[in-house]
């Protein structure tokens, strides 16, 4: 029986040094005013140039990074392996502006990807597409500006970049997962990814496309591009989210005057979500490929629950869970003990480069309702079931 209160289970390889550690991050998670703070603070000091990795490696970094190195993280995916959860690599490089820097991090995804080759406990990568290209190029796009010749350039390179990460993943096997991002550049965003869909998805799924559904049109789209895909030959790739950047979208629609794209309530956001299940399930083996990558218990349990209502195999590796690495383990590790396919997003990467991706982990954990609360209370029945509180 799925049980996501067993947390011997969830914590079943962590240490109590570990485990006291994670205890006191989330405590600490709890204070939203500190952890904002904290996070001016760290880009402050990355502006200035200062240690700020001194401080993150030996905290945060552990607790949601699984190296700095991809030799590093390999140590991270087969511990991982070991209770049958496979590894999502990202390079969680963010922010960079230059082409000299996206080629980089091109080179790093494509290392990715021949490592990915020799070793099965990895099974997909995850990439964003402002990794590869400009944020403000792609927010050019999405308004219809008309480009100038320079920046038509700079967007054939990035759909260069985009083919030769596809190609690659298709050559390895492998799954890559394109991340969601700000409503504003989301237009050619799917764009670019149904391009790549619609070359490297002919027999299987090799791109999936993220779908937000805390955004009040992504339900409609994912039905919409299924479709298209339908009819285009190609199979949908579909990670489903609730969303990662609700309180700057609300933010920027009340600034700029132009109605919020995101659903007024929670309630509204769980049942678009459950929906997008819904739909993927009632089409799995008929061109659809999905992860559902949610912290949230109450969904895993209902796709858990309607896999096995419906007959459908528990581990098929194009129907899946995901969590991030450092979070969620109660969910992860009792579900991949049941034998469902589960995994951990795994970023990676040197310490001062994924600072940015560590304050936006730490404010979302801090503003989004309940998490911290519930990642504590499950830290703390595990610590008292060793003795350690």
């Amino acid at each position: 029986m799925l049980n996501f209160e067993d947390t011997e289970i969830a914590f079943t390889n962590v240490s109590n040094a570990k485990l006291r550690k994670s205890y006191y991050i989330f405590q600490f998670f709890q204070f939203n005013s500190l952890v904002n703070l904290g996070g001016r603070l760290a880009q402050w000091g990355l502006k200035w140039h200062l240690p700020v990795g001194l401080f993150a490696k030996p905290t945060i970094f552990g607790q949601f990074v699984g190296g700095v190195t991809l030799r590093e993280t390999e140590n991270t995916v087969n511990r991982l392996g070991k209770s049958g959860v496979f590894g999502i690599l990202d390079y969680a490089i963010e922010g960079k502006t230059t082409e000299r820097a996206f080629d980089d991090t091109l080179a790093h995804k494509l290392e990715m990807l021949r490592y990915v080759k020799n070793n099965p406990n990895v099974k997909m990568i995850s990439a964003k597409v402002t990794g590869l290209g400009k944020f403000s190029l792609l927010e050019r796009v999405h308004r219809g500006d008309v480009l100038l010749q320079s920046e038509q350039k700079e967007y054939e390179r990035l759909k260069d970049r985009l083919h030769k990460l596809c190609a690659a993943a298709e050559d390895a096997s492998t799954g890559i997962l394109f991340d969601a991002e700000e409503t504003w550049i989301q237009d050619p965003l799917d764009s670019l990814i149904e391009e790549m869909m619609a070359h490297y998805n002919k027999e299987k799924a090799i791109v999936y496309n993220t779908y937000q559904l805390y955004a009040t049109s992504r339900l409609g789209k994912l039905k919409e591009d299924y479709e298209k895909a339908q009819k285009q030959g190609y199979v949908l790739g579909a990670k489903l989210v609730r969303g990662a950047y609700m309180e700057k979208e609300r933010e920027r629609a009340a600034e700029l005057g132009y109605p919020s794209p995101i659903h007024v309530d929670k309630d509204a956001v769980d049942k678009d979500f459950n929906a997008g299940l819904d739909y993927c399930l009632d089409r799995f083996g008929k061109g659809i490929a999905f992860c559902a990558a949610t912290h949230n218990e109450d969904s895993c349990k209902y796709l858990a629950e309607q896999i096995v209502a419906r007959g459908l195999p528990k581990n098929d590796k194009y129907m899946f869970f995901a969590q991030l690495y450092g979070m969620g383990e109660h969910i992860t590790f009792n579900l991949a003990k049941e034998g469902y396919t589960s995994a951990k997003l795994i970023p990676f990467g040197p310490v001062k480069e994924v600072i940015p991706y560590l304050v936006r982990r730490a404010q979302e954990n801090s503003s989004v309702e309940g998490q911290t609360s519930r990642e504590l209370s499950i830290l703390t029945k595990e610590m008292k079931r060793r003795r350690l509180l």
